[in-house]
């Protein structure tokens, strides 16, 4: 079993994200209109966060990782969320957007951390030892504050 299996999500994603700012930040960058653009049709207001694209890039990093070749529609099916139509009637299910999880699938392949697979996309052995590594380090820290999870390293 993986480390990035062990560790929780929040924490590696987090922890991802301010990896990808500081060592990728020439490749990887939110374009101008990342500001004031929804995710999908189902979000009634663009993100809060102000490091939202980089929080985006890496959960889609671990889920490159975790869920194997994955295309575009099945990470539009994945970010998407229910849609609330007000007093009208029931929620309903509503995909993210393409164009985001698109353009983060380019940049990332420029970083050379993803790579094209003929059913979808796939990490790298650089991209997998990047999310390894940092997975590694979370444990380790999870480890100093949690001295029970010494049984499982």
């Amino acid at each position: 079993m993986s480390e990035v299996q062990k560790v929780p999500s929040a924490l590696l994603i987090d922890e991802l994200a301010k990896q990808l700012k500081e060592s990728f930040s020439d490749v990887i960058k939110p374009p101008p209109w990342a500001l004031i653009v929804k995710t999908g049709s189902g979000r009634e207001r663009p993100p809060a966060g102000e490091d939202w694209w980089y929080v985006r890039c890496a959960a889609i990093l671990r889920k490159l990782y975790l869920y194997g070749p994955v295309g575009v529609g099945s990470l539009r099916t994945a970010f998407g969320c229910r849609q609330r139509p007000g007093a009208r009637g029931r929620e309903h299910f509503r995909k993210a957007g393409g164009s985001i999880i698109r353009k983060l699938l380019q940049q990332l392949e420029q970083a050379q951390l993803v790579e094209k697979h003929r059913s979808g996309r796939t990490l790298t052995a650089k991209g997998k030892s990047l999310l390894d590594r940092l997975a590694h380090k979370v444990f380790r820290d999870l480890q100093k504050d949690v001295p029970e999870l010494k049984k499982y390293a």
